[in-house]
C-alpha cells in the first residue's frame, strides 16, 4: 500500500489538567505545557507536508469550567497570538480561528482578527483553531442559515455554510489522553475520517506520535462505502 500524507489533520487537544495533576502542578500548567505541544505539532505538519491543521482549543462546554481557568486559557491565548502570529507568517502559515468567537472580549476579538489579516496571503500551511466551537451548534447554525436564504440544500452547499467552508474535511483526527469519543467535534466533517487515539496526554505530544498516526493512516483501507 502506497503511503501518503494526509491533507487535513485535526487533532482533540484532551489531557492537560491530568497531565498536571500526576505531576502535582496546577492545571494552568498543564495549559502552558499544552501550547508548547501545538508548536512542536505546527512545526511537524509542516515538515512532513501537511496541508492543514486544525486544532480543537475551547468548546461550547468549556465555559461550564472554573472561572479563573477560563480566563487564564484566554490570557494564554492572547499571548500566544502577541508572541507567535509573526513567526507563522515568516514560515507561510495561514492563521484561521473557527466558532462563534462573539463570546469573547473585544481585545482578543480585534486579535484574532489581525492575526487573520496578518496571515491571510499564506497558502504553504493553514492552523485552524476551533474556538467556542461544537460541531451540533455549527451544524444548528447552518440549518438556520439555509432556511433564511430559502435555497435548496444539497450536501455541498450545506458544507459551505458551516465555519469549516473552503477547508476539505479531515482525513486524519487524532485524540490525545485515552479517551475515544468526537466531544462534539466536526461531526459533518468527519463522516468519512479516519480516528486514532493514543494514552498520551496532549503536553506529551511530538512529532513521532504524529508519525505513529500517519503510518496507521496508511495502513487502512478506505472504501468510503464501495469496494
Amino acid at each position: 500500500m502506497s503511503s501518503s500524507v494526509p491533507e487535513h489533520i485535526a487533532i482533540i487537544m484532551d489531557g492537560n489538567g491530568r497531565w498536571a495533576k500526576e505531576r502535582g502542578l496546577p492545571r494552568t500548567a498543564g495549559h502552558k505545557e499544552g501550547g508548547e505541544a501545538l508548536k512542536r505539532t505546527i512545526n511537524a505538519c509542516k515538515d512532513l507536508g501537511v496541508k492543514y491543521l486544525s486544532v480543537y482549543a475551547f468548546s461550547t462546554e468549556n465555559w461550564k469550567r472554573p472561572e479563573e481557568e477560563v480566563s487564564f486559557l484566554q490570557g494564554l491565548l492572547l499571548q500566544a497570538l502577541h508572541n507567535e502570529v509573526k513567526k507563522l507568517a515568516k514560515v507561510g502559515v495561514r492563521l484561521r480561528f473557527l466558532g462563534d468567537l462573539s463570546a469573547f472580549n473585544s481585545e482578543l476579538r480585534e486579535n484574532m482578527r489581525k492575526a487573520e489579516e496578518a496571515t491571510a496571503d499564506n497558502s504553504n500551511h493553514q492552523l485552524n483553531i476551533m474556538l467556542n466551537y461544537g460541531s451540533q451548534d455549527e451544524i444548528v447554525r447552518a440549518i438556520n442559515q439555509a432556511i433564511k436564504e430559502g435555497k435548496e440544500v444539497t450536501r455541498e452547499s450545506f458544507s459551505q455554510l458551516l465555519y469549516t467552508s473552503g477547508i476539505p474535511d479531515p482525513e486524519l483526527i487524532i485524540r490525545t489522553s485515552g479517551e475515544q469519543r468526537l466531544s462534539n467535534f466536526m461531526l459533518w466533517q468527519a463522516a468519512y475520517s479516519e480516528l486514532w487515539f493514543t494514552d498520551a496526554y496532549w503536553p506529551d505530544f511530538n512529532k513521532e506520535l504524529l508519525q505513529q498516526a500517519i503510518d496507521d493512516y496508511n495502513s487502512r483501507a478506505r472504501r468510503f462505502g464501495g469496494l
